[in-house]
């Protein structure tokens, strides 16, 4: 058993749907208590202290702002070395950057490597949860669920399913994808804190009969997630309509083949008409909402407030590397001002919501992880406030806790997050190295 004392914040709902003083809890001095992996306790520090048992340690973090683990609902980890490529939009990015660099994950050494930096990265950032895309190869998904296992990670992720429209060296065969993907899934799914995604890369690199094969495992694997992008650029709509003429929009491709649903999570979901919307509300599928990369490739601002409408949960996701940071207080940021171009507001409390528990939500991850419920698993961050001199300085200024977790959403970075911690046990420290393994 081991105590953390600090300032600390979670949450208990959506700060949409019930009162913003009903959405979260906040303890300016809290104690958070952590056993074999799980929240025990939580509280104010003069009440759970005098209950805790004197030889319980406690970790103590005199600027601290300690948080559940972030949690990223759309990234692609084969992508990290090429974060920043410059000048395209997204059908001309994937064929000059994208598809080049997911060859070389045909060599498991090299996914290998790769797979551990990203974790790194991840962590240092404080994510400790996330929806992951490997490449096409088979072994790109063993590495990173190795990797991920080595740390008692809860991660979920998927072999990408593409059988045209790209270079030959990176597709496969309606046939060869469901084989791979259903030995991934026998291999990992359910292993230990690790879960797999069915993960088409989207509509316009896999025939129709790729797609239903997709389903066919969805069926035949109840539990596993369905992990795509869709109407993420104005041009690929456009493509899919020429694709698919006899669907009668771009959710009708997936919907056909069984692949809407509450595991189910589409990336982006910019340029949707009124029934895509309709459709993904009464499946109860899932966005994740990319500010980062939706900017980075001038692809479109997301309708935060339609989706809150129509009750779809959100996530947020850097969506590395069309994304260009895997800070998701960085992606905060963007989602902010994202909102702010629609001439609507991004609440800090939404922001860190969407981060947090709302990530889990759609994630259907909310009973194990999200907020320091009892007995939930034990991921959390602890936010250095005194992270950088101009943080610090303006932190001295804030008046209230939403105005303070504006400030660290809009300032803060990888400096900020001070430790994670996965499972109860510390997978990153700041101060004392890049990572704990």
């Amino acid at each position: 058993m081991q105590a953390y004392r600090a300032s600390i914040v979670h949450f208990l709902d959506d700060p949409d749907s019930v009162a913003s003083d009903d959405c979260y809890q906040y303890f300016a001095d809290g104690v958070l208590v952590v056993a074999d992996g799980k929240v025990v306790s939580l509280g104010p520090a003069e009440q759970v202290l005098a209950e805790l048992d004197a030889a319980v340690p406690v970790k103590e973090y005199p600027d601290g702002l300690i948080m559940p683990g972030f949690v990223d609902t759309h990234i692609h980890y084969p992508q990290t070395e090429m974060i920043a490529a410059y000048g395209e939009q997204l059908l001309q990015w994937l064929e000059t950057y994208t598809f080049p660099v997911e060859k070389q994950f045909s060599d498991l050494e090299y996914a290998r490597s790769i797979a551990d930096r990203f974790l790194n990265e991840l962590l240092r950032n404080g994510t400790t949860t996330a929806l992951v895309f490997g490449s096409v190869h088979k072994q790109s998904v063993d590495a990173f669920f190795e990797a991920c296992e080595q740390r008692n990670l809860r991660m979920i992720a998927g072999k990408v399913m593409m059988d045209r429209n790209a270079p030959d060296y990176v597709l496969d065969t309606p046939e060869s994808s469901y084989a791979d993907s259903k030995a991934l899934i026998k291999k990992w799914h359910g292993r230990g804190r690790l879960r797999y995604a069915v993960t088409p890369r989207f509509a316009p690199t896999s025939t129709p009969q790729q797609l239903l094969l997709a389903g066919q495992l969805l069926k035949e694997h109840p539990g596993v997630y369905l992990h795509t992008h869709m109407s993420e650029n104005a041009d690929e709509v456009v493509w899919v309509e020429e694709l698919f003429p006899h669907s009668d929009h771009y959710l009708h491709t997936y919907d056909e083949a069984g692949l809407l649903g509450r595991r189910s999570v589409f990336a982006h979901c910019i340029h949707l008409n009124d029934e895509e919307w309709s459709r993904l509300a009464q499946t109860q599928s899932n966005i994740a909402f990319c500010p980062s990369s939706n900017l980075f490739l001038g692809s479109g601002l997301f309708n935060l407030k339609r989706a809150v409408a129509e009750d779809i949960a959100v996530g947020l996701g850097t969506d590395v590397g069309g994304g260009t940071s895997f800070s998701l207080l960085r992606t905060m940021a963007e989602a902010y001002k994202v909102q702010q171009l629609r001439g609507e507001k991004l609440t800090p409390l939404k922001a860190f919501y969407l981060a947090t528990l709302g990530g889990a939500r759609a994630l259907d991850l909310d009973s194990l992880i999200g907020n320091f419920a009892p007995d939930k698993e034990a991921d959390f961050i602890v936010i250095d406030k005194a992270s950088t001199e101009l943080m610090q300085f303006r932190l001295q200024h804030c008046k209230d806790l939403l105005e303070l977790l504006f400030v660290i959403a809009i300032l803060g970075d990888d400096r900020s997050v001070k430790e994670t911690y996965s499972g109860g046990a510390l997978v990153h420290d700041r101060d004392h190295g890049l990572g704990c393994t």
